[in-house]
């Protein structure tokens, strides 16, 4: 595979998360974007504004081509989470916005740079890496986050899929779901009856 051919396949993998994560969005009021659905506040608008300033890091500082964004918790810039949550003040198309900015950004430093140029980050133990690897990362990071989002969208309105149209779940009614979730609680149950007690050995039941 050619340099060019494998910029090109990392660039679509990171576009396919960036365009996921957005569209999580979709639909929802400014209460359910911005609402915390786990005990450590994870929120849609949240993953947005955090993926934006890791672009801006992997792809602006890192390689001398600052992009102002919201910066990360690690770089001691901000108080801790500051960048997972959006103030009543930050609206959403503002930090919508910005992201599809930094990406912009992001994709003239991929088009301008070969995949063997080296950057800095400013903190941690690597804090040397190529564009490969930024590439490689924020595909990674973008897609993990688009899997939050995933998980958070649904406990926020039951709806599911990698884009519109594309569900990727059976296409059953609520009862369905319904007697499907009772059956997996039902085998959880079961399963823990099965396994052995914490701190013995052997493979048979508890008693």
């Amino acid at each position: 595979m050619t340099a060019s051919a494998a910029k090109h396949d990392l660039r679509i993998y990171l576009q396919d998360a960036r365009d996921a994560l957005l569209w999580k969005l979709e639909g929802l009021s400014e209460y359910d974007v911005r609402r915390p659905m786990t005990p450590t506040g994870t929120n849609l608008l949240g993953l947005v504004k955090h993926v934006t300033g890791a672009e801006a890091l992997y792809f602006g500082a890192t390689f001398g081509r600052p992009f102002e964004a919201p910066g990360l918790w690690v770089t001691g810039d901000a108080e801790p989470n500051a960048d997972l949550w959006a103030g009543p003040e930050e609206s959403r198309e503002q930090i919508t916005g910005l992201y599809r900015a930094a990406w912009a950004h992001s994709d003239e430093t991929i088009e301008a740079l070969d995949l063997e140029a080296t950057g800095r980050v400013p903190f941690g133990k690597r804090a040397e890496l190529s564009l490969h690897r930024a590439l490689v990362h924020m595909t990674a990071e973008t897609q993990r986050h688009a899997g939050h989002a995933d998980i958070v969208r649904e406990l926020v309105d039951g709806a599911t899929g990698l884009r519109a149209g594309e569900p990727y779940v059976p296409a059953e009614g609520p009862a369905w779901w319904d007697a499907h979730r009772t059956r997996l609680e039902a085998a959880a149950h079961e399963a823990a009856l099965r396994a052995p007690a914490p701190g013995l050995g052997g493979s048979g039941r508890n008693p």
